[in-house]
């Protein structure tokens, strides 16, 4: 098993966030069968102000290259990407076009 934490911001607005957050309570099932057919096993998402963070568990096989291109052609994702951008916004480091960025672990206690 692998572990990826992941790092992105959402549009510093109360009522954006608060619908983000209804949201994330009633993930459409297209996306949930999407983010376990790609490998994915365990996802959990932390929020401290507009901050977000990711925690996902995969199996050792799993490639954010091949769950990107199938994730192109899949319409219901792309209309749940397309939804939530309405309330995410990109690090202020991000390339054009990036969006959830892999965080690098600086320490471990084991």
């Amino acid at each position: 098993m692998k572990r990826y934490c992941l790092a992105l911001d959402l549009k510093d607005d109360p009522k954006l966030i608060k619908d983000y957050e209804l949201h994330h309570r009633q993930v459409w099932p297209e996306i949930i069968e999407s983010i376990k057919g790609s490998g994915i096993q365990n996802m959990e998402i932390y929020r401290a102000g507009n901050r977000l963070f990711m925690i996902m568990e995969t199996e050792d096989s799993f490639s954010f290259i091949v769950k990107s291109k199938v994730d192109a052609t899949n319409p219901k994702v792309q209309e749940w990407e397309q939804l939530m951008w309405k309330y995410q916004q990109a690090l202020p480091y991000a390339k054009q076009g990036e969006k959830w960025m892999l965080m690098n672990r600086i320490f471990a206690l084991n």
